[in-house]
């Protein structure tokens, strides 16, 4: 999840003009295009969600490409729940799947799962295959809509992240001190257990959450850290970035390497502390504030350049950014507000005129397609990018609308990215 909270620029050089977001039409958002096809969801089960649940981020749906011709359509649906056997602490929900063959719509499997909790709970693999995160578990499926255990951790999975190259796993699981790790649990190396007997302030609170960065293929835990909240760790296959505060608006822009060291890979300026988000393997997303409540979004690779910057007006709200497979393009969902959103003027959802989604080419920035998408899900799940970059599927107004892009510049990505070398 990206959090965009203002204007950014590059440290040391003189900020060029932005290429500027266009206000939205708050009583509706037009698409830039027309969508090549849709597929109606009423008939698949699919029903809003109510706005009892506006402005908690539940996630309800997730929209997903398998590949060019296939999407895996997953979402919430009420029903009676089995709890025998279920001793979780979290909510149980029954979730339904369904792989459905472009354009016709036809659905060619499906399946009612039961998880738990109200947070994302599907990540979309290269190779047709997810991950699905449910309580103590991380499951692998495939469009047979079967799932099998991957990894058991001793304590509910919180969270869940990728890098681009998808070979690392960063989890946040519940932990407290008397935690009992069992046969079969992810590694707990003695590093983390020692953190857990330690006797840290009152005042600081107890930290109850264990951070781990895994190998996806063999499993096996990279760094381990325990914090006293859920953690967002930007990652790519080599490494982590952070942010270290300079002088007066200055941050600096570490990389720690998983196999030890680290350097300073740039520096921006920011009333405050900029987040970052990897796009592609080589590439990230920087996005910071000024004290006007402008914001920016800013691409940079990992030798510090500065590849571009897009603006983005007060009237955008809760950013979520949505990575494409292979870093080629990314989408970014935003709210729609009349009125600028700060600690003096908080968001009321009675503000929100509806979502917007756009997407980005990762290499120039440019803007791809504007598009709605309606009904507002917060907690996202209702955007999706095919390997190719060439097709985006929202779901808006009754239908998952799926649009034709033209191609993606691959050149301009570099190299390393590219090839995933």
């Amino acid at each position: 999840m990206l959090v965009c909270l203002g204007r950014l620029t590059a440290h040391g050089k003189e900020k060029k003009k932005a290429t500027p977001l266009p206000e939205p039409p708050h009583s509706f958002i037009q698409p830039s295009q027309k969508p090549a096809f849709s597929i109606p969801v009423g008939d698949l089960g699919f029903a809003a969600p109510g706005a009892l649940y506006e402005g908690l981020r539940y996630s309800f749906t997730s929209l997903d490409f398998l590949d060019e011709t296939h999407l895996l359509f997953t979402f919430r649906v009420p029903g009676l729940l089995r709890r025998q056997g279920d001793d979780s602490d979290e909510e149980p929900r029954n979730i339904r799947a369904l792989v459905l063959t472009l354009p016709s719509g036809a659905v060619q499997s499906e399946a009612l799962w039961t998880l738990h909790g109200h947070e994302r709970y599907l990540w979309m693999l290269d190779n047709g295959h997810y991950l699905i995160r449910d309580d103590r578990n991380i499951l692998e499926g495939d469009a047979s809509l079967a799932l099998k255990t991957l990894f058991h951790f001793p304590g509910p999975v919180t969270w869940m992240e990728m890098d681009p190259a998808q070979q690392f796993l960063v989890t946040n699981s519940y932990e407290p001190r008397k935690t009992v790790a069992h046969a079969g649990d992810v590694e707990s190396p003695e590093t983390a257990q020692a953190d857990m007997t330690s006797d840290a302030p009152e005042s600081l609170g107890d930290p109850r959450y264990v951070v781990r960065i895994l190998e996806r293929g063999s499993g096996k835990v990279m760094l381990v850290s325990r914090a006293r909240a859920t953690v967002h760790l930007p990652i790519n296959r080599e490494g982590y970035l952070e942010v270290l505060r300079g002088k007066e608006r200055e941050w600096i822009l570490n990389f720690n390497y998983f196999t030890g060291g680290s350097r300073i890979v740039g520096a921006v300026d920011s009333e405050c502390a900029p987040s970052l988000e990897f796009v592609a393997p080589e590439t990230y997303l920087a996005t910071g504030c000024d004290d006007k409540d402008g914001r920016a979004y800013v691409a940079l690779n990992m030798d510090g350049k500065r590849l571009w910057e897009v603006d983005s007006p007060s009237t955008q709200v809760w950013p979520r950014l949505v990575r494409g497979p292979k870093g080629l393009r990314f989408a970014i969902e935003s709210l729609a507000v009349p009125r600028a959103v700060n600690a003096m003027q908080p968001l009321s959802f009675q503000d929100v005129k509806g979502q917007l989604v756009e997407v980005f080419d990762t290499a120039t920035g440019k803007r791809l397609l504007t598009a709605p998408a309606d009904p507002i899900l917060d907690g996202g799940g209702n955007v999706a990018i095919s390997a190719s970059g060439n097709r985006v599927a929202v779901l808006n107004q009754g239908a998952i609308e799926v649009y034709l892009l033209t191609g993606p510049q691959w050149a301009h990505v570099s190299a390393k990215g590219a090839s995933g070398k």
